[in-house]
């Protein structure tokens, strides 16, 4: 694991529409400036999901405009890989499309198994308390990996 804090990093998961969204609005919330953020999916097919939405509300995170983007469309719109010091898989097929397109390039790409929370829970409440597992396990990470929120 790198040392030190990064001055860019790419999120990445499956679709961009639930995970990687909440990393990127967090890590932009916690942090500030301190670094470029982005984030993107190995798939663009699907919108930001409204739980991913509704539980990063709940802490002051603004998600509803967020746009779902895929590695390809960064590429295609200029947003070269290479130019991040960091990129954070929260997807085993996100970590496996990372170091595929990066392996000619020297950026450091972490692996943190988030849990995927779509499908899971039967009513409103049971769907919102794992989206509220899976954003507080990656503020859990973001805290560990990065430290202290800048003020």
């Amino acid at each position: 694991m790198g040392e030190g804090f990064p001055s860019s990093v790419l999120f990445c998961c499956d679709h961009n529409a639930v995970r990687s969204p909440m990393a990127e609005g967090f890590m932009k919330q916690l942090y500030g400036q301190r670094a470029y953020v982005q984030s993107a999916g190995v798939h663009n097919d699907l919108d930001i999901d409204g739980f991913a939405i509704a539980v990063s509300a709940e802490k002051g995170v603004e998600l509803s405009r967020h746009r779902s983007r895929s590695f390809e469309e960064m590429m295609d719109w200029g947003d070269d890989l290479s130019g991040f010091d960091l990129i954070v898989a929260l997807s085993p097929a996100s970590q496996r499309a990372a170091l595929e397109l990066t392996r000619y390039a020297h950026i450091d790409v972490e692996y943190w198994p988030i849990m995927d929370p779509t499908g899971l829970g039967e009513t409103r409440e049971t769907k919102l308390q794992a989206y509220r597992q899976t954003r507080d396990q990656i503020l859990k990470r973001m805290l560990e990996r990065f430290g202290p929120a800048s003020q």
